[in-house]
């Protein structure tokens, strides 16, 4: 039985957030909107106090202190919306309980700045960070678009042979640009927040012309053998499911430790909401028990 505040999270989103996505508007007044509120409604209960670096030449926003590795987190939003500010709630409640320094690319955003850009700059924050002597060991994180460049990223790490992280935490990715997945359709009225008929034309902004059929874009065709663990979150009744079991099966087929948490009546990547909405806190709190498995170390209370 859901809880009562995931019950209202979903009628906040169907009836206030779903209109706003579903409008084709102005990207940069959009931007804006979106950017307040995640700002506002995602700072979590965690003491934010982040800082402005550059990793590779990419502005990032990171936590410093003493640290005994890092959880490098790649926001969502389209590959349009939020940035590193947004997102430094749920880096820091991810980071915190496993002794880790959040670490946050605010990597170009579309379209104006199409693909490639985005999974360059994260590529490039990555392989500046695993040179620092005490980035490891390292936990990549992501939601939404960020959780698919996460998976984006983790492709490349492998084909060229860049020190690898621990594990990938991936809420709700965004890992098939071909939007070939069976729940853009299924799901297309049960989905709270992302309204299906505008997932064209996002993917076709952000790809401007690119093959999306190719890793970089869309890691559902990547190359992962001898990848570390993977956990990917979705929720059965979200447009994006298919992309996660499409995900997760295609890892287990390269012999991947891969689980999929697959909530059965959910919100998208409601993690963003943990400490307000209880299954999200318990989602949040099972991606840091996996990663913990995954480095050897005891979550902190």
């Amino acid at each position: 039985m859901p809880s009562r505040r995931l019950l209202l999270a979903r009628w906040l989103s169907r009836t206030f957030q779903r209109p706003m996505l579903a409008r084709a508007q102005d990207h940069l007044w959009q931007r804006a909107r979106v950017e307040i509120g995640g700002r506002v409604f995602l700072r979590g209960r965690a003491p934010l106090v982040f800082r402005s670096d550059r990793l590779g030449g990419v502005p990032v926003r990171r936590r410093r202190g003493a640290r005994q590795g890092t959880l490098f987190y790649i926001h969502g939003g389209a590959f349009m919306f939020f940035s590193a500010r947004s997102h430094q709630g749920i880096a820091a409640r991810l980071a915190m309980p496993l002794g880790l320094e959040p670490v946050l690319p605010d990597y170009r955003r579309a379209p104006e700045h199409p693909f490639p850009a985005a999974i360059d700059d994260v590529t490039a924050a990555y392989r500046a960070l695993v040179a620092e002597p005490d980035a490891r060991p390292i936990v990549v994180a992501g939601e939404s678009a960020g959780g698919g460049l996460a998976l984006s990223l983790l492709h490349r790490i492998l084909a060229q042979d860049l020190p690898r992280p621990a594990a990938v935490l991936a809420f709700s990715p965004w890992a098939d640009l071909t939007l070939a997945g069976a729940s853009l359709t299924a799901n297309a009225e049960t989905d709270a927040m992302l309204p299906a008929r505008r997932l064209p034309d996002v993917a076709a902004a952000y790809l401007a012309g690119a093959d999306p059929a190719q890793p970089d874009a869309s890691p559902v065709f990547g190359r992962f053998r001898g990848a570390p663990p993977v956990l990917i979150q979705a929720a059965r009744d979200e447009i994006l499911f298919s992309d996660a079991e499409t995900l997760s099966r295609r890892l287990a087929e390269q012999q991947v430790a891969v689980r999929l948490d697959a909530f059965p009546q959910g919100l998208h990547a409601f993690q963003l909401v943990h400490g307000w909405v209880p299954e999200a806190t318990a989602a949040v709190d099972a991606a840091v028990a996996f990663a913990g498995a995954a480095l050897g170390r005891r979550v902190r209370g």
